[in-house]
């Protein structure tokens, strides 16, 4: 038999409901982490030995968060069906430990955002710095071709370079930069979004937990 009636049967169900969308969080992040990770263009700009990875261990931190809140997810829909105080309780603090990483993540990213652009700008400059080097020119081109731009700035931008290019094509530096902060909003958009739906979960298993907990005790 239900351990809690009336209103609160309707936070039970309401939970149960924001548990599955919180799995469905889990599989979006996992899903964009995914993406960002195996996108075409991502993976060929940052293909090669010296290569930096910040971007990446980024991804796979993404993919790891996204993951938990999967199996998160599914433990906070069992422990709402079961009304189960340890659960719920457990659902809270797991809830309020990816919310503070979060938080800390969003900060440190933040604050290190324009590493990641340099380190890439770096990575294109050192190797079109010598013309000699096949590799270098390699990595060049499809940086070329992927961004459609020519030249560490607007002034180195030759016919050497990328014979193909126009006046009004940007230089890779600042192709660079704009691609990741692109990438990087769309990280922000969904991080804010899931920190707003973990808040309304917190709020609803500790709701949830004080009237099964009252109910025993009227019991």
């Amino acid at each position: 038999m239900s351990k809690v009636q009336g209103g609160m049967k309707c936070v039970k169900y309401l939970l149960f409901a924001f548990n599955f969308i919180f799995w469905l969080s889990g599989l979006l992040v996992l899903a964009v982490g995914l993406w960002l990770r195996f996108d075409p263009n991502t993976v060929e700009l940052l293909t090669g030995d010296a290569a930096p990875d910040t971007f990446f261990v980024a991804v796979y931190i993404l993919l790891g968060a996204g993951g938990l809140m999967m199996v998160v997810g599914f433990f906070g829909c069992f422990g709402a069906i079961r009304e189960s105080q340890c659960l719920l309780a457990s659902f809270f603090a797991c809830l309020l430990i990816i919310f503070g990483a979060e938080i800390t993540a969003g900060v440190f990213g933040f604050l290190n955002k324009e590493q990641i652009a340099e380190e890439i700008q770096k990575f294109y400059s050192d190797s079109i710095a010598d013309n000699n080097n096949i590799n270098g020119t390699a990595i060049a081109i499809i940086y070329h071709q992927t961004l459609n731009c020519c030249g560490g700035s607007s002034l180195e931008k030759n016919q050497d370079l990328c014979p193909s290019s126009s006046d009004d094509t940007l230089d890779c530096h600042t192709a660079i930069k704009n691609f990741f902060d692109e990438k990087l909003l769309i990280i922000g958009y969904i991080g804010i979004g899931i920190a707003g739906v973990m808040i309304i979960g917190m709020i609803f298993s500790m709701v949830l937990c004080c009237a099964i907990r009252n109910s025993r005790e009227v019991i």
